[in-house]
């Protein structure tokens, strides 16, 4: 080993003496292409004098409180760069023997074989040796980067039985870990008149709520007033909205507190009626006027009416305003959701009252129509204007002026195929 060391060292010092200025052209790529080759044999001759200094304890017997330390005070070396040669250097001599002749070699360099040896230690001891052979042997196709990738999935190929189990294994805990910590919370932000909803779902979880919302989130529906107008994650949120406003409209889900779901809006009469104030919700938040009008259209609802005094005038049983052969008149005369231009079908719809029931109008045929959900709230909260024309009973829709100056009524095509 010393006279090999000698011989390299003379060889270095003639090398030097020559300007590297001198090589041109296709001598100066042959030049860098042997350096690279004799890099890697001095890499593996170093790592191969680290493994033996280091079984040797001459760091502990210099003072030193380990080899990692040692290599960093005496070759000064950032610590992490000291700590990977004395672990690459064990790697090689006891794990990686393949790997190690590739790098005197110069088959693969110092960075590949670092890759391999990560790769191999992470193995089961009886498929390190095959590995070892088999990403060596891909050395010489594939840079650090992409053997790093192919030797995560080394084991699929040295022991595919293994690494299908391993995998199944792991999908197993995942699964577990994502049901145990799986967790749904609604914050509400004070003063802001918005509540926060975040939380986490399993992979089956998951599937199933995408089912649901998939359906009602696709955009469209909107063309007479130019296109979809939400983002993404709004039409998801209404999606999400939609999905529970379906169910609590069956009979399916469980009591809550021996009662049917249900939304208990507590408003005072003038406020119902002038949209001047705000609603109570059963929880304390509060709810706009015009929101609680909304919400009383078509829904749960159980509304508390109470006087200036705060006394009960009316506390209405639950009820579904617009149900059995009126919602049936609905469905055969609307047959969706009558807004101009929207797809969604009666099921997605909510009866409106053209004149607000707080405002002393009926729940009768002629005073109502089927909106979805967004288009519910666009009513309520635009200068759009529904009424029923009296020549056929259909409802027409008067555009804000921004969008007709004309303001010329419109009709859902869609449905009746007109």
């Amino acid at each position: 080993m010393d006279d090999r060391v000698a011989v390299l060292a003379r060889a270095l010092e003639e090398c030097r003496a020559v300007s590297v200025w001198a090589l041109c052209g296709q001598a100066a790529v042959d030049a860098l292409d042997l350096l690279e080759a004799h890099a890697g044999w001095v890499g593996a001759m170093r790592f191969e004098l680290i493994r033996g200094v280091d079984a040797s304890g001459i760091p502990a017997a210099q003072g030193a409180t380990s080899t990692v330390g040692w290599l960093r005070e005496r070759h000064r070396l950032l610590p992490g760069a000291a700590s990977k040669q004395v672990r690459l250097a064990a790697a090689l001599d006891r794990e990686c023997p393949v790997t190690a002749g590739a790098l005197a070699a110069g088959a693969v360099n110092v960075d590949q074989a670092w890759v391999i040896a990560d790769a191999v230690a992470k193995l089961p001891a009886e498929y390190r040796a095959r590995a070892d052979e088999y990403l060596v042997g891909l050395g010489g196709e594939f840079g650090p980067k992409e053997l790093a990738g192919l030797g995560e999935r080394v084991l699929e190929v040295v022991a595919p039985e293994e690494a299908e189990a391993r995998a199944l294994a792991a999908l197993e805990r995942a699964e577990e870990r994502a049901y145990v910590g799986r967790e749904l919370r609604l914050s509400p932000l004070p003063g802001e008149g918005r509540v926060r909803v975040a939380g986490w779902l399993d992979r089956e979880a998951a599937a199933v709520v995408q089912a649901a919302l998939d359906p009602l989130c696709a955009p469209g529906g909107f063309g007479a007033d130019g296109g979809e107008p939400r983002t993404p994650g709004q039409r998801r949120a209404d999606a999400l909205v939609e999905v529970c406003r379906i169910a609590t409209a069956c009979t399916e889900l469980p009591d809550n507190g021996g009662d049917r779901p249900q939304v208990v809006v507590t408003v005072d009469y003038d406020t119902l009626r002038y949209q001047v104030g705000a609603a109570t919700l059963d929880d304390g938040q509060l709810l706009s006027a015009a929101a609680a009008r909304r919400l009383a259209c078509d829904a749960a609802i159980l509304p508390a009416v109470l006087d200036g005094a705060g006394q009960v005038l009316d506390v209405g049983r639950q009820q579904r305003l617009f149900t059995g052969a009126l919602r049936r008149a609905l469905v055969l005369r609307d047959k969706g959701c009558a807004f101009p231009g929207c797809d969604r079908p009666p099921r997605w719809c909510e009866g409106h009252h053209v004149i607000h029931w707080a405002d002393g109008g009926p729940t009768n045929r002629d005073n109502a129509v089927l909106l979805c959900g967004h288009h519910h709230r666009l009513i309520h909260h635009s200068d759009w204007r529904v009424t029923i024309n009296p020549t056929d009973g259909h409802p027409d829709f008067t555009p804000p002026t921004h969008i007709d100056p004309q303001q010329q009524p419109r009709r859902n095509r869609y449905h009746r195929r007109e």
